[in-house]
């Protein structure tokens, strides 16, 4: 610990390195993660937490972040939930933590960046441990999304829809799937293979036990539509892989959102899921004095806007930003990459764009075949992302996703556990 504490100090007086060799530089007062896990994926409204409301979903996982970490919970001085379809978020927050076990002193907040809330959250505690804020933090990204979505109420008052930007924010997303594959040209065969690549992923990850490491599992209880009976069920896998999905299946569904184009379907978007990811984060120092196993090192995030109309392709300006700031190669220094699936229109879209290798993109399949419980994602993509870096003994994770109303976001880890 002497040595690398003499390391933060050094660098600090010694030219800043960069690329590779910077990010993977290990300091003391360094941001890392020290846990990393999530809920299994369940189908909204039919799935195995369609009963389970977002607090007692955010309870239960506080509770396995103690038990899994052992870490002492008055250490924890911050809790942030990601989430974006409850307006009592900020309330959950901190009284989820309290009765799972974390005390008073410990505070709880909660941020809705859409579909990227969940990295959103882990950003935040990150920076209030690199600013010496905290020193310790856990990062929550949850949704039920059988409770109800995030859809305006109203239309937008008359001075905002007089700019038609701002008018376009209130377009469904599956408009801005059907714009993405008009403007660029993205065909339905396209998209079609994508997702059943995502689909055959999934199912071979799934089979293998890929997950098995990052799932902790649930316990819930569930209700019969039919005879209003209750039962308690314990969850350990995704509900969302179909086994034996194949282009040929996918060519068949008709488009889900006729009014504004014929690309988009059922079966090459985003499934509604419920679910849940929390990210334990410290100082390397403080991960070594708890003796807690750091699995990987935070290094940074950022977001870009881009039109609202084409929203999908936010991670085609989120990850060469980021990626510049840290003098770092998409093609030559990314090992692993995870990008959320919103759409295949603009998966296909960014991989085209950013000229990413097919191998290194969604391993265990993404959001088209898992789910995309919107303000989880960005923390599952963490647990799914580090699990997978492991497995295949690699180093450097990008995770990326498309934000609602134009934005995208981008995040980057280094693996520890090699």
């Amino acid at each position: 610990m002497a040595t690398e504490r003499l390391n933060s100090i050094l660098s600090h007086l010694t030219p800043s390195k960069s690329g590779l060799s910077a990010i993977t530089q290990k300091n003391a007062d360094d941001v890392v993660i020290t846990l990393a896990i999530r809920t299994p994926l369940t189908k909204g409204f039919k799935g195995g937490m369609k009963d389970t409301p977002l607090d007692f979903i955010v309870y239960q996982l506080l509770k396995k972040v103690i038990q899994k970490s052992n870490i002492d919970p008055q250490m924890v001085e911050d809790i942030c939930l990601g989430n974006v379809s409850n307006g009592k978020a900020a309330y959950i927050a901190k009284a989820a933590s309290l009765a799972a076990g974390f005390p008073t002193t410990s505070a709880a907040s909660s941020v809705n960046r859409f579909c990227s809330s969940g990295l959103k959250a882990v950003q935040d505690i990150a920076n209030q441990i690199n600013s010496g804020s905290i020193e310790c933090g856990v990062a929550i990204g949850a949704e039920s999304m059988s409770e109800g979505g995030d859809r305006l109420e109203k239309p937008f008052h008359d001075a905002l829809l007089q700019n038609q930007d701002a008018q376009d924010c209130m377009q469904p997303m599956g408009q801005t799937s059907e714009n993405v594959g008009k403007d660029f040209d993205i065909s339905r065969e396209a998209q079609d293979k994508f997702a059943a690549e995502s689909y055959q992923r999934a199912e071979r990850a799934q089979k293998a036990g890929w997950f098995d490491d990052e799932i902790v599992p649930f316990t819930v209880t569930i209700k019969d539509p039919k005879t209003n009976e209750e039962k308690e069920v314990t969850l350990t896998k995704d509900e969302g892989p179909r086994y034996g999905t194949t282009f040929e299946s996918l060519s068949k569904i008709r488009p889900a959102f006729p009014a504004y184009g014929d690309k988009s379907t059922g079966g090459n978007s985003s499934q509604v899921t419920d679910g849940a990811a929390a990210i334990l984060l410290m100082k390397r120092s403080t991960a070594q004095k708890m003796n807690q196993p750091i699995l990987a090192k935070f290094c940074g995030a950022t977001v870009a806007g881009v039109a609202p109309r084409i929203m999908g392709i936010g991670p085609s300006l989120a990850i060469p930003k980021l990626l510049g700031k840290f003098n770092l190669n998409l093609q030559n220094d990314v090992d692993i990459i995870e990008i959320n699936e919103a759409f295949a229109s603009m998966a296909v879209y960014c991989t085209n764009v950013l000229g990413i290798d097919p191998s290194k993109l969604n391993v265990r399949g993404g959001a088209i075949a898992l789910g995309h419980p919107l303000g989880a994602t960005g923390a599952r993509q963490i647990c799914t992302g580090l699990s997978e870096c492991r497995r295949q003994k690699k180093k450097i994770l990008l995770t990326s996703m498309c934000i609602g109303t134009g934005q995208g976001m981008a995040g980057l880890f280094v693996n520890e556990q090699l």
